[in-house]
């Protein structure tokens, strides 16, 4: 077993494992954070979804050994405290879930999308969410919760600028 430190939800993290445990283990077993999902095993469904450094990624084929310095956030580490993330809170208002399985996969490559583009099409959305399989099928309701945090988010943004435009 080899030493790995690892920063996840804003924490630090020292861990023994093999250097080929892939992360969703890591996180699901050694660490707790279950909200992350093992669907396939192969990074074909998008249910072990989560971001490093930023970027949305299937965390059942990175071995923890490929990680350096790199952040890693989880569906747990997606919200502010207790103010859940404005996609947490439009799956809730849109009624996404089913069986709930792949959500947070799903959720986290929605924020990924919304973190790099603000205003999505329909298209965008379609493509960014490929690979992020539902076996319930409420595609529909994911991207129309997409949409919603979308413009959620670009009214907090637009509401925040315009007061510390009023400030000046």
């Amino acid at each position: 077993m080899t030493q790995f430190s690892l920063t996840v939800n804003g924490e630090r993290y020292q861990i023994d494992v093999e250097a080929d445990t892939p992360l969703l283990w890591v996180l699901r077993d050694e660490l707790g954070f279950v909200g992350t999902k093992y669907g396939c095993g192969i990074a074909q469904c998008g249910a072990c979804t989560v971001h490093l450094d930023g970027v949305a990624v299937r965390s059942c084929v990175i071995p923890i050994s490929a990680l350096e310095a790199q952040t890693v956030v989880t569906i747990e580490g997606l919200a502010d405290g207790a103010n859940l993330h404005p996609l947490q809170e439009q799956w809730i208002k849109q009624d996404v879930p089913q069986c709930g399985y792949c959500q947070a996969g799903q959720i986290m490559s929605a924020a990924s999308l919304l973190a790099h583009n603000k205003n999505p099409s329909d298209a965008e959305i379609d493509q960014a969410m490929a690979g992020n399989y539902c076996r319930c099928g409420t595609y529909n309701r994911i991207r129309s919760a997409i949409h919603g945090a979308a413009e959620q988010m670009n009214a907090a943004f637009y509401d925040a600028t315009s007061k510390s435009q009023a400030s000046v």
